[in-house]
């Protein structure tokens, strides 16, 4: 979709404090319906800790949820800002799928935006037909995230014959609910952002040729002025309704500056809006209804995809809506969070359950654009950094609130530590012949890590890290789930990122290498330890399923764990601790697989070091 308003940078604020250790003793998710949530949390002593399923089964595991990325304007090929996007709706669909394994509880959809006047003139200026155009770029995208591991259940495109009849039908309820009339409209119009601007929202700036030259104050695009008759939206109507819907949810549009801001526009004037043009200026378009001298304003054209995707008009898209969740970037929230919801209220239906709103990569500090050659070709990263290498940076460092800068020495640096080294080399450390020669999960020795730490004896070994690194895992999937719903994934990688550290330091520690088979003292405290550390890369492989999909695959493959072992529902962690058998407990490991995460970097220098070490 087009661009519109761009937010300044705002840091968020930390809503969890860094290394807090929870007892957990009841435990109940959030369901996408609303359903409630329960937390019961007691003092911080690591003493007891929770023993149930780990991920905690929504409440609510019939609900439907529906996720949406925009549908991308084929002007240009794909970069890895529509990546970004595409990658946030998978990974919190991934996730959600794991909590509510039913198939047709989920949908997810990304597609195509083909109309409008930009298409047309760039058609023209190629000499090509707009449809041909439009082919070439959506296969772009489509091939694109194949080839990203995007796991939607629909590519909608807005030339397909069900949207027009979707967007045809729906201008006819808003016509016949008295809200569109024909009228002269008259304003500064922006090509590049498809859209009308009032005075106050237009400026002045020096031209190629030096003249000063009208302005998006938004965009910073030119603008003409522009005079014509066009059907017109009572947008104005709408503005209380609309303040009421954000100030009854200060969730609806979440990261909260961008609700805020929201907020602050409908303090504006909200003018009636036109939403068609002069077929004469306009053809590569939805004809309005009855009046083939009007085409159908392409915002509201793309806009009407979310609903052409579930069915509407028929009956079958109410089950779908408004359980939708839309994953946009920050330059078009204006039309998802005021046009939108107003079209939607004006149809007599509700605004979206959830806009998910991110902010923008730039490249070594700058903005990325074709006149600056620094536009990434989201492919090249594909193919250097590898899909799941590629996936992990960007949500792991993509932060919604504020832009974030892409250069590729940040790329290597962050694989090679967190995937290569740390997750990589404790698989590595826990399943090697030399530790593991029967390339089993271990016994657990309820003697050597008892679950009342202050138990003493001659065969007690466990420390107080160890116990704060129990309890730190036990908690994890409930703090990872939490950072899904409050749309904060790169948290929740950082949660995950903290616990292998804390992981890699509990194998340190102990270093079973040192520890002997054979010996009576030794043997059930080594079994211990390569327990305790595979039982946590097993809730670590759960949990990047989302955002690694294919990493996470081999990681549990290479434990042991099977298809259907690999939900949230069924995630118990360390069951041996809390007095339970544990099914993996003596079951082999899955074949060797070769390296997790292959270094990236492989210079000189970083081969020297780690021979030496």
């Amino acid at each position: 979709m087009r661009p519109s308003h761009v937010l300044p940078e705002r840091p968020c604020r930390r809503l969890v404090p860094a290394g807090t250790m929870l007892r957990v003793s009841a435990l109940r998710l959030l369901g996408r319906s609303g359903a409630s949530r329960v937390l019961v949390l007691q003092d911080s002593s690591p003493r007891h800790y929770s023993s149930g399923p780990l991920g905690a089964r929504d409440d609510t595991r019939d609900a439907r949820a529906y996720f949406t990325t925009p549908i991308f304007y084929v002007n240009a090929a794909p970069h890895i800002g529509h990546l970004y996007s595409a990658l946030l709706a998978d990974a919190l669909c991934r996730h959600r799928r794991l909590r509510v394994p039913s198939a047709a509880a989920t949908r997810f959809s990304t597609g195509t935006d083909e109309h409008g006047l930009k298409i047309q003139q760039a058609a023209a200026a190629a000499g090509l037909a707009p449809i041909e155009l439009c082919d070439q770029v959506s296969t772009q995208f489509q091939q694109l995230f194949r080839e990203a591991g995007i796991s939607s259940t629909d590519f909608i495109r807005t030339t397909e014959a069900r949207h027009r009849v979707a967007v045809q039908h729906f201008w006819g309820v808003l016509k016949a609910r008295g809200l569109l009339y024909k009228g002269l409209y008259e304003g500064w119009y922006c090509a590049s952002d498809e859209c009308f601007l009032p005075e106050a929202k237009v400026t002045r700036q020096p031209g190629p040729s030096g003249d000063s030259c009208p302005v998006s104050l938004e965009s910073g695009h030119p603008v003409s002025w522009t005079k014509e008759e066009n059907y017109i939206f009572r947008l104005s109507q709408f503005r209380e309704p609309l303040q009421q819907w954000l100030r009854g949810d200060p969730q609806a549009i979440t990261p909260e500056p961008f609700h805020h801001a929201v907020l602050q526009w409908l303090e504006e004037e909200l003018p009636d809006l036109s939403v068609s043009r002069r077929s004469s200026h306009l053809h590569w378009g939805i004809p309005v209804p009855g009046d083939d001298s009007q085409t159908i304003y392409v915002w509201l054209d793309a806009l009407v995809n979310y609903l052409t995707v579930i069915g509407y008009p028929n009956a079958e898209f109410k089950s779908w809506w408004p359980a939708t969740s839309h994953i946009i970037g920050k330059d078009i929230l204006k039309f998802h969070a005021i046009y939108w919801p107003a079209f939607l209220l004006g149809a007599g239906m509700s605004p979206p359950h959830r806009i998910y709103v991110h902010s923008h990569w730039t490249v070594c500090g700058q903005k990325m654009s074709k006149s600056l050659g620094n536009v990434v070709d989201p492919r090249t990263c594909l193919d250097r950094y590898t899909v799941d290498g590629f996936r992990y940076f960007l949500l792991r460092q993509g932060v919604p609130n504020w832009d974030c800068d892409y250069y590729d020495e940040k790329v290597v640096k962050l694989l090679d530590s967190e995937l290569a080294d740390a997750l990589g080399g404790l698989l590595n450390r826990c399943t090697a012949k030399r530790i593991n020669p029967s390339g089993t999960y271990p016994a657990f020795c309820t003697t050597c890590f008892p679950s009342e730490p202050a138990l003493a004896g001659p065969l007690v070994r466990a420390q107080a890290e160890d116990y704060a690194l129990v309890s730190a895992v036990a908690t994890l999937p409930k703090q990872v789930a939490d950072h899904y719903d409050n749309f904060q994934i790169y948290k929740a990688l950082e949660a995950v990122s903290s616990c292998i550290r804390q992981t890699n330091g509990f194998v340190q520690r102990h270093a079973p290498w040192k520890l002997n088979w054979e010996s009576p003292v030794d043997a059930p405290w080594l079994g211990t330890v390569l327990h305790v550390a595979l039982e946590c890369l097993r809730v670590f492989g759960t949990l990047l399923q989302p955002v690694t999909p294919s990493l996470a695959d081999k990681l549990l493959s290479r434990l042991g764990v099977s298809a259907t072992e690999r939900g949230l529902g069924e995630l118990y962690f360390l069951p041996r601790f809390y007095g339970h058998p544990c099914p993996f407990e003596g079951r082999r490991l899955g074949p060797e697989t070769g390296l997790l995460f292959p270094r990236l970097d492989q210079s000189r220098a970083w081969l020297v070091k780690a021979h030496r070490t």
